[in-house]
């Protein structure tokens, strides 16, 4: 595709991800109470759990319209990750046209995995965000009240939602890029070590909590997804092999011109080779 053709497909994708999240938005708003008190549960456990250590916490609201943005952003929220196999999809199929017609089959299969990832992920974020809250506001004296504002909490909330969630999307891309051919399992074993490492470390810096619990229920995971990507990936290899030496291209290198099938027929000239 031209330049000009790639834009306009992601001009289409973008309006098309915009408008979706538009009418996401338009029906969350209609459940607004019961999702703020999904998101608000997380801090009320945090408020139990600190009570046992003489830590009093209370959550407030400044501002003349942050009632109105806190709504906005949390139906906002709520179309994210609900419409995630949707937008997800609108990239994968972006980046489709790139792909060799052999490659593009693997997009349903992208499209089945890639939400229900991202919504695992999100979940896993929900679950150790109380943990989180409790570490850090636990540190606040037993002689001050932790006023915490209301924003600020829900900006905490949905940085470690969304951290979750991508983080447990790097294992399904790692996947297609091996099906796509750019990374290999033989590869990906090599550097095994440096990956966990990496893992590990990543975990570390995006989890906006410091709690050495929340950072492991981040890590822990993406590191079994990787080594299952990496499995998943050494099949694909053997299974790349097998195909190559069956058509009789096995040990050519990618520089080297593979052995095509009219190579020892007659090649009849065309018209257009013929003088005039």
């Amino acid at each position: 595709m031209a330049l000009a053709d790639h834009l306009r497909e992601l001009r289409a994708r973008i309006l098309r991800v915009a408008v979706f999240l538009t009418v996401g938005i338009t029906v969350a708003w209609f459940f607004y109470d019961q999702l703020f008190s999904l998101i608000y549960e997380p801090y009320k456990d945090a408020q139990q759990a600190l009570q046992g250590k003489g830590v009093n916490s209370k959550p407030v609201l400044t501002g003349v319209a942050n009632p109105l943005l806190l709504q906005l952003k949390l139906c906002a929220l709520a179309a994210v990750v609900l419409g995630s196999p949707y937008w997800l999809y609108q990239i994968w199929a972006f980046v489709v046209p790139g792909l060799h017609p052999h490659e593009r089959r693997w997009t349903r299969v992208f499209a089945t995995v890639a939400g229900p990832l991202f919504v695992t992920g999100v979940a896993v974020g929900y679950y150790v965000l109380p943990k989180g809250l409790t570490v850090l506001i636990g540190f606040t004296p037993a002689s001050i009240q932790s006023l915490v504002e209301f924003g600020d909490y829900f900006r905490f909330l949905t940085r470690m939602l969304l951290v979750f969630g991508i983080a447990f999307e790097i294992p399904l891309f790692v996947v297609m890029l091996s099906l796509a051919g750019v990374v290999s399992g033989k590869a990906l074993g090599a550097y095994r070590p440096w990956i966990v490492l990496g893992t590990f470390v990543f975990a570390a810096v995006a989890t906006p909590s410091t709690d050495p619990f929340s950072m492991l229920m981040l890590a822990l995971p993406m590191t079994a997804l990787f080594l299952l990507s990496e499995v998943i990936a050494r099949l694909i290899d053997r299974r790349r092999r097998t195909r190559a030496a069956e058509e009789g291209l096995e040990g050519l290198g990618d520089d080297e011109a593979s052995p095509l099938p009219y190579a020892r027929e007659e090649v009849t000239p065309s018209r257009l080779d013929e003088d005039d």
